[in-house]
């Protein structure tokens, strides 16, 4: 039995594409059957399977994909070819787009972004106004937030914290507890 369908309740456009609220079929995790849930553009943007599901006004479209038991919610955007997936959460107006994956138990929240071929894993945290892109990896119980940026192939884990306006870019990796922050430039 399917744990949802698309409505024709409430539909909105975006980038040229129809977005259908999907709604409830049956109750699971907090969802109760007829609860009324986010935006799709197909059913191949949120499986049918596990606890997943997206909230509010989340939207999720092109071919991004919800799965696991991850969670969408208030004003996100999971677009283009991105996943989300495990116990992932991405919420507040949040957006995760182009190849990029937020998996394990990661949150990305408030105005963040990741995206390019980036990766939030494990425990991580992104939020305010900070950016995760190109090739770089978050993971490891780590915080990025306020205005930072973290790009290249670099890397930050095991409880680091990255927030100001820090940048950390290149091949840099940034471990162990270490903070970095107002507008220190690792690269």
């Amino acid at each position: 039995m399917k744990k949802y369908e698309l409505t024709e309740e409430t539909v909105k456009t975006i980038d040229n594409r129809k977005l259908y609220r999907i709604k409830a079929l049956k109750t699971f995790s907090n969802v109760k059957a007829g609860d009324l849930g986010g935006y799709v553009e197909s059913e191949n943007n949120l499986s049918q399977e596990g606890d997943c599901w997206i909230y509010d006004n989340a939207e999720v479209y092109h071919s991004a994909m919800v799965y696991g038991s991850a969670r969408v919610c208030d004003s996100a955007r999971v677009y283009e070819k991105s996943q989300v997936y495990d116990s992932a959460m991405v919420y507040g107006s949040a957006r995760v787009y182009d190849n990029a994956k937020v998996y394990g138990d990661a949150s990305v929240s408030g105005y963040a972004e990741v995206y390019e071929i980036a990766r939030v894993f494990g425990s991580a945290w992104v939020c305010g106004n900070a950016k995760v892109y190109g090739s770089a990896r978050v993971y490891g119980k780590s915080q990025v937030y306020g205005d930072a940026r973290i790009f290249g192939s670099a890397q930050v884990h095991d409880f680091a914290q990255i927030f100001g306006d820090a940048i950390i870019s290149g091949s840099a990796e940034i471990a162990g507890g270490v903070r970095i922050f107002g507008d220190a430039i690792i690269a």
